[in-house]
């Protein structure tokens, strides 16, 4: 499965209230339902970890700008995630 971290600068989103964080999530689930159901969201797994990512000079997520566009989300930069290094990394 293809991963991509996707980088928003959205000036004073520390300030906004919890509905228009609702809102602005509710949105971006919409958004997505109706681009590609298939592809899921993830938060970041809390704890220790690091991301390996792909080279920049590749062509970015297109479907990342259009669902940025379409929410209203900024999308200000998408790369795509080659490896996850974390605690369970250590693992056999």
């Amino acid at each position: 499965m293809r991963r991509f971290i996707i980088e928003r600068n959205i000036p004073q989103i520390g300030s906004a209230e919890r509905d228009a964080l609702r809102a602005a999530a509710q949105k971006s689930n919409s958004v997505l339902a109706e681009l590609a159901p298939d592809i899921q969201l993830q938060q970041p797994k809390p704890g220790l970890h690091a991301l390996t990512l792909q080279d920049r000079r590749r062509p970015p997520w297109p479907l990342g700008f259009a669902h940025a566009e379409m929410s209203g989300l900024p999308a200000n930069k998408i790369t795509e995630v080659s490896k996850t290094i974390d605690p369970t990394t250590a693992r056999p």
